[in-house]
């Protein structure tokens, strides 16, 4: 595997590797989990080499969340990636994604509004920037996404399609299902965060979403479910809860009966410091 961090050295490399065949791309921040490592599998089926990135990108942290404190791990990222077969790493300095001078950005509207977009202004601004220059930078064939960050999954869709970008078209940025812990818990980076109580206690985030929505297959109002599942998360332990909202999984439209229509479950709760998300599917 090789690991490049300037932009000359890696378009070299990409030529190289595009003489075999597709490339597939999976954008990353580091402290890589088994969540990450099965969208490289994935890639893997998909696309004769795969590229990943890690850079943690400071344009998508808030002025008073854990950039500082976001883990970086890249010896360890890099041992984990070679053994999966990654053809490339791309693992740039934010001098190089960012140069003095830098002056351009992209906003996502409709998608973006609401859920961590209320919550993380400009946040969706950063990844729609970031990732449309990881897309420029590397040109490849397909991009793989989490579904854990459906509404980010979204944005990046959408910007893609708006942009008419062509590597990759909007049409190849596939999501990958969420890779769950034993318990339910989604996997995350930040779940590191978690002391050992805060971790056994998070494992009823993903537990409530599913009684709430078997509540709302059954009959109760979105409303009486969401209400609730905020008093099942803060009697578990958790601090308070962000948003709990029932949304379409294209539009990310507010759904007031996803008995009628395809719907999906988003919350995002903080427990101690941190702040999980998760999304279900309502069917």
């Amino acid at each position: 595997m090789q690991t490049v961090t300037r932009l000359d050295p890696l378009r070299n490399a990409l030529d190289a590797l595009r003489i075999d065949g597709t490339l597939a791309l999976v954008p990353t921040m580091g402290a890589l989990h088994e969540g990450h490592l099965t969208l490289v599998r994935e890639a893997r089926q998909r696309a004769a080499h795969v590229i990943v990135s890690i850079f943690v990108n400071p344009r998508q942290f808030g002025a008073n969340e854990d950039l500082d404190a976001y883990p970086r791990q890249l010896a360890r990222d890099q041992a984990l990636l070679e053994a999966e077969g990654v053809s490339l790493l791309w693992a740039p300095e934010p001098q190089a994604m960012y140069p003095d001078g830098y002056a351009t950005n992209i906003s996502v509207l409709g998608v973006s509004d609401g859920l961590c977009g209320a919550a993380r202004p400009g946040h969706f601004d950063g990844v729609a920037t970031v990732v449309c220059k990881l897309f420029n930078q590397v040109q490849p064939d397909l991009a793989l996404f989490g579904e854990k960050d459906w509404q980010q999954l979204a944005v990046i869709r959408r910007m893609a399609c708006d942009l008419d970008l062509n590597r990759p078209h909007a049409s190849a940025i596939l999501g990958v299902p969420t890779v769950r812990e034993a318990d339910g818990l989604a996997m995350s980076s930040r779940n590191a965060y978690l002391t050992a109580g805060q971790r056994a206690e998070a494992a009823a985030l993903p537990h409530a979403m599913k009684a709430a929505i078997a509540a709302m297959l059954g009959g109760q109002s979105v409303g009486q479910a969401m209400a609730e599942l905020v008093a099942r998360l803060t009697a578990s332990g958790f601090s308070s809860v962000d948003y709990a909202e029932v949304r379409d999984p294209v539009s990310l439209a507010p759904v007031d009966d996803p008995r009628q229509v395809p719907a999906r479950l988003f919350v995002a709760a903080r427990i101690g410091g941190t702040r999980l998300i998760d999304n279900q599917p309502i069917c």
